[in-house]
This record gives C-alpha cells, structure tokens and sequence, in this order.
C-alpha cells in the first residue's frame, strides 16, 4: 500500500513539474503589428512577420499579427491596445512609423514588453530621455550594409548606378549615403574613371507608374542597376529594370527571389540586409531565459569578421565573380570590423566624393 501510494505521489509531482514548464512556456504571448504594409509587402513587415510566428511555433507560444485599420497613428496605436486587450504581453513592432504609437502605450503598459525594430531616440520624442524598461528599440547602421553593396557593385563591374529611395527617413538616407560612399571608395581603389550614382526618392513606400517611368529614364540614359531602397517601391525599380535587361540591389532582406521571380532570373545583384530576424530570435529568446534587458536602444552594426554573423550585411545571393569573391567580401568586412574601414553615418551633408559623380534629383514626386 506505501509503494502505491509512494508511486502515486512521485506521479503527480511529475505532473505538477509538467504544468509549470508548460505554464512557463505558455507565460508569454506574442503579437506582432505591421505598419503602414502587411505581412506579404517582401520586405519590413513579411520579415518581422515570418521571424515571430517561426520562434513562437518553435517555443509553444501564442502568436498573433495584428494590422491597422489605417496608416495612423490612432490606428497603430489602436492595434497594439488591442493586442494586449486580447492577451498578447509581448508586443513586435517593425518600422519608425511606431514613434507615436509607442509614446502613447509604451508608458501605460509596464507589464507588456515591447520590442521595436528600427525605431531611434528620436521616433519616442520624450521617452528617449528615459527608455522605459519595458521597451527596447533595435535600430541598425545601415550605412555599413549600403557602402558595402556600393562597394560590391562597382568591384563586381558596374559603373553606372542608381539609388531609389522609398522616403528620406533618416535609415532610407543611412543606406543612401554608404552606397554613395561604398561606390566612391571602390571606384578610387580600381582607378577607373566615368563612374556616376543617380539620385532620388519616390516621396513614397511603393512603386507607380510615375516611378516607373522615371526609373525608364535612367536605364535608358545607360544606368546599369538601381539599389531600390524602401519597401515595395523595388516594384518600379524591377519593371523597368526588366524593360532594360538591366539590374537591381534589393534591400533590408535577400530580396532575390522576390525580384527575380517578379521580373527576370539573375537580376538582383545583392541585397543590403539588416538582420531583422536575428533581432527578434534573440530579443525573444532573452525574454524566455529571463535575461532580456529593455530601457534601451541598441545601434546594431558589426560584430564579427565573419559576414553573417553581423546584423548587416549582403546578401548570400550575391553575384560574386572573380572581381570581387566570397573571400573578398569577407575581406571588406573584415576590414570594416577593424575600424580600417569607416563609413560617415552623418545624413546632415552629402557624402564628399573623390572618384566618382552623383547626380542628386531630389524627390520624384
């Protein structure tokens, strides 16, 4: 009778332990809200997006996306609200449009942890003075990730570029600016003569037919490829690109097989990534260990030689050559991560050239 009864104690600690590790898994729930886009524009929102639901369905959690009724603030904010009103207690935000949205929640809502990706001090107006420790805000150095798909596109033989920008939002510019200086060093380190940079932003997050056409203009006056920079406005860069047996650079993500399947095999070049997904895997991770620190904002670059191990960096579907390889890639963040390569992150001035010409043409529209 003691053995069963022994035996029968022994199981319902076992399943006691058990509740608790499932409780304990089950202790946080994640919502996931998209900005002005959703969760299919191939770029912020599909990332943030697609990172989220794969941790939270690899770790047990609850998971959900929740999108705007409208691009506001009142709506974004409105969206979060309704997320923690529905249990979610760990909120994912993507993209600088958040600023307000998390000025009105954040400071209401200490028991809610809210992760924000690619939001700066200066998104949080007041609350940057004093982060709440319950918001931590990952904003990426963009520059580095720019000047290196610069660099790369000069090395790997074009001499006629472009950039599109979505909006001149401080990151849009961050991009911008190191591509411009990325094409500046390379140009000076080959020597070579006659290379140029076309300027411009679309004063929008998407491509049109009015972008399209001007982005005609340039690859028919003999640009060779155009980094599109801000969410879906690739789609003009790509029209047009197609039009022209021309190129494009994608960015945030390896956007490959997205433009490539749009408009035409072997036409992205590179891509000019944050590490969006990395964030949020170790972000969330910190959150299920106990070891996440918020009341910050990290500014996250390089952090190794090793290029995907950095929270920037190209693309693994580059088109490297015999020009500019694997190793040398490797060799040019290498150098970055020393400090033997440096890059302006100031967006005040046009970057200063030596070897090249840009011709700035302001907004599109």
């Amino acid at each position: 009778m003691k053995k069963i009864l022994s035996i029968a104690l022994i199981l319902c600690m076992v399943f006691a332990l058990c509740a608790t590790s499932a409780s304990a898994d089950s202790e946080f729930k994640v919502a996931m809200i998209t900005d002005y886009g959703d969760i299919t524009d191939q770029s912020f929102n599909q990332t943030t997006y697609e990172a989220c639901k794969a941790f939270a369905d690899e770790n047990g959690l609850a998971f959900q996306y929740y999108k705007p009724a409208s691009d506001s603030d009142e709506d974004r904010a409105s969206s979060i609200e309704k997320a923690i009103d529905d249990g979610y207690n760990v909120i994912v935000m993507p993209g600088y449009a958040f600023g307000k949205a998390i000025q009105e929640t954040v400071p209401d809502n200490e028991d809610i942890t809210f992760i924000a990706l690619d939001v700066s001090e200066g998104d949080i107006g007041d609350l940057a003075a004093d982060v709440p420790a319950n918001l931590y805000c990952a904003v990426y150095q963009e520059e580095l990730c720019g000047y290196m798909a610069g660099f790369a596109a000069v090395k790997l033989g074009y001499t006629k570029l472009g950039f599109l920008g979505g909006m001149a939002v401080p990151a849009v510019v961050r991009y911008g600016y190191g591509f411009v200086q990325g094409v500046d060093a390379a140009a000076a380190e080959l020597g070579i003569e006659g290379v140029e940079v076309k300027y411009a932003y679309g004063n929008q997050f998407f491509g049109d037919a009015d972008i399209t056409a001007y982005m005609d203009t340039w690859y028919a006056a003999g640009t060779e490829v155009v980094f599109a920079c801000g969410g879906g406005i690739f789609t003009s860069a790509g029209e047009a690109a197609a039009k022209a047996g021309a190129k494009v650079i994608g960015v945030d993500t390896d956007q490959a097989a997205t433009i490539d399947g749009l408009y035409g095999e072997g036409m992205t070049v590179t891509s000019a990534m944050k590490g969006l997904a990395a964030t949020v895997n170790s972000a969330l991770s910190e959150i299920l260990d106990g070891s996440f620190e918020g009341g910050k904002v990290d500014n996250l670059g390089l952090v190794s030689d090793v290029p995907e191990e950095n929270f920037v960096q190209l693309a693994g579907s580059t088109q490297f050559n015999d020009n500019f390889s694997e190793a040398d890639y490797a060799a040019l963040v290498a150098a970055m991560n020393a400090g033997e390569v440096t890059v302006s992150n100031d967006i005040t001035t046009e970057p200063a050239v030596t070897a090249i010409t840009v011709d700035y043409q302001g907004n599109i529209k």
